[in-house]
């Protein structure tokens, strides 16, 4: 066993891990975070997809080890004081969902796009999420769901300034 120490959401957390446990793993097994989803176990399907350090990764595809001492963002910590992110707003709103099984995934990697990206064409959002996939929606929503998003985020900023 290693003792892991990172930031996940927002707060520190260190537990003792195998040093083959996938990051995944970790999330679902010893923090509880069973919001990332295991889907296909290759990571083709994008169902694992957290933010490290701001960026899209699959989580069931890097070693928990390798997130030590880094940044780990689920969709459990997107809402904020106990409101839902402008993105799970949208997906609900577009109905940018049907199963919900890949929408975590799907979140996240749209959250990662926005944070760099805050205005993205529709090709842009398209090309951000082609590593994740849904069987049940065709994407129409989806696309939709993110664009709604960034349009909110951008209204909050500009009502803030």
């Amino acid at each position: 066993m290693t003792k892991l120490k990172m930031t996940v959401n927002g707060q520190q957390v260190e537990n003792d891990v195998e040093p083959a446990s996938l990051l995944v793993e970790f999330l679902r097994g010893p923090l509880g975070l069973t919001g990332t989803h295991v889907g296909c176990d290759t990571a083709q399907c994008g169902a694992c997809t957290v933010l490290l350090d701001g960026q899209p990764v699959k989580s069931c595809s890097i070693l928990a080890l390798q997130a030590q001492g880094r940044s780990v963002g689920t969709v459990e910590g997107l809402a904020a004081k106990g409101q839902v992110h402008a993105l799970q707003e949208a997906f609900m709103a577009t109905h940018g969902l049907q199963c919900g099984f890949c929408t975590p995934g799907m979140i996240m990697a749209a959250a990662g796009l926005l944070a760099r990206n805050p205005k993205p064409t529709e090709e842009q959002i398209v090309y951000a999420l082609e590593g994740n996939l849904c069987r049940c929606t065709g994407y129409v929503n989806i696309v939709a769901a993110v664009q709604q998003a960034a349009s909110a985020m951008a209204g909050k900023q500009g009502g803030a300034a």
